[in-house]
């Protein structure tokens, strides 16, 4: 399971409407406790493709953040992308570039502009599995 605070939801949701046409992408900061997630802190990264259908996070800017994880004693959970025109779960390519499969890859769709969709999955070996999403206030 993870956690997000919905003024974090608001974060991703204000900046990935913001990066339109675009995917906007970042990075997801927090503590493991047992088998549970929490995200302290959500980071807002520069898409340095610049594509609706792709995105490379900014590497200066990860160093940045993972420097910042580092200081407030936080641990990278995972990253979080946009999908302008294309639903809540993990494209091809999504699942190709998820190395680490401790990770959460969180998605959210703006297919429907006035319901967007936000969904966390375990990527392994070409499948995603949904995990439990909670936001909380």
């Amino acid at each position: 399971m993870i956690t997000l605070k919905k003024a974090d939801y608001e974060k991703m949701l204000t900046h990935a409407k913001k990066e339109l046409p675009n995917e906007a992408c970042g990075l997801l900061a927090g503590v493991i406790e047992g088998t549970e997630k929490k995200v302290e802190k959500v980071y807002l990264l520069t898409n340095m493709e610049h594509s609706n259908e792709h995105f490379f996070l900014d590497p200066k800017e990860q160093l940045t953040a993972i420097k910042d994880m580092r200081a407030n004693g936080l641990v990278l959970l995972g990253n979080w992308h946009s999908h302008p025109e294309s639903p809540s779960s993990p494209s091809e390519e999504d699942k190709r570039f998820a190395y680490d499969k401790k990770a959460s890859y969180m998605i959210l769709s703006l297919m429907n502009r006035e319901h967007p969709v936000l969904h966390s999955f375990k990527i392994e070996e070409n499948y995603a599995k949904k995990e439990i999403l909670l936001i909380e206030e």
